[in-house]
């Protein structure tokens, strides 16, 4: 269907905590929610963009240094490397990935020099807020407090820095900055973006514009929340559309809150109905999504 302007995504403060029946709602209704009063020094936010946007105006000869492995979890991934799970045409986007030093090291480039201070401060700061946020659905799910401190505290998060170059002339005209796909991970946190672009497919079908106060989160919904609750909590929809406006570069910073690697995603008993997957351990799922979507 056409994408809607208006997005009927609700907003939640949680200035004096969270309210767990509200977060769920708002994540099973829509798949979204904008996160307001979160503690996080937005303000620094922009030195972040400047160093982003600094490394990836660099020769790509100089951004290529910096390739390690062919999964991309770490370091580089040029232009063109990924598709949406399903689609055979590449995203319109290259990216940088920074994850916990305890499961594998990061790679840091030598330039921008505010570069490391700014994603790893950043990177810190997500993993908090989305932890929190993960605990507030323990209520509303019936599941023991500690359960995604078990599952997720020291996971597998990674933090992506996004450029979405101008769209050239000559470019696939089936390709999109980044396609209609689902998140792999448990919950994913996103700061406000250099520009729009962002739209959601809600559970009527419908694709709307999804926009954010600069002193704002979105979080939404992936896969593995939904594997484990047996699509109580449905993945969410997205997509990044190509720009209508100004064919401007767009940056975007999603952090990909994960579980541990041998964290075992088994849908939570009172969910099952003879209808959940197999359990998976979180490193094999990753795995097998990172070959769909051309990683692996």
């Amino acid at each position: 269907m056409d994408s809607q302007n208006t997005p009927a995504v609700p907003v939640l403060s949680i200035r004096d905590g969270i309210d767990a029946d509200a977060l769920y709602k708002a994540l099973t209704d829509t798949g979204f929610v904008v996160i307001t009063d979160h503690g996080i020094d937005l303000s620094r936010l922009e030195d972040a963009y400047r160093a982003v946007e600094d490394f990836f105006a660099l020769p790509t000869e100089e951004k290529e240094k910096y390739v390690v492995g062919k999964d991309g979890q770490r370091g580089y991934t040029a232009f063109g490397r990924e598709n949406a799970k399903g689609n055979d045409v590449p995203d319109l986007k290259e990216f940088w990935h920074v994850g916990r030093e305890s499961i594998a090291p990061n790679v840091w480039p030598e330039r921008p020099e505010a570069f490391e201070r700014e994603v790893a401060w950043l990177y810190d700061e997500l993993d908090r807020v989305g932890l929190d946020i993960l605990r507030a659905l323990t209520k509303p799910l019936d599941v023991a407090e500690d359960t995604f401190d078990r599952m997720a505290a020291g996971g597998n998060s990674v933090l992506r820095l996004l450029h979405y170059p101008p769209v050239a002339e000559d470019a696939d005209p089936k390709a999109v900055r980044a396609a209609a796909h689902e998140d792999i991970n448990l919950i994913t946190l996103l700061v406000s973006a250099s520009s729009a672009g962002l739209e959601l497919l809600d559970r009527d079908g419908n694709w709307r514009a999804v926009e954010a106060p600069a002193n704002a989160i979105i979080a939404d919904a992936g896969d593995m929340l939904a594997r484990i609750t047996n699509q109580r909590i449905p993945a969410t929809t997205h997509r990044v559309v190509n720009p209508e406006g100004p064919n401007i570069s767009r940056y975007s910073m999603p952090f990909f809150l994960h579980p541990k690697p041998e964290a075992v995603l088994s849908v939570f008993p009172q969910f099952r109905d003879g209808t959940e997957m197999d359990d998976i351990t979180g490193g094999e799922f990753l795995a097998e999504r990172l070959r769909e979507i051309g990683l692996s």
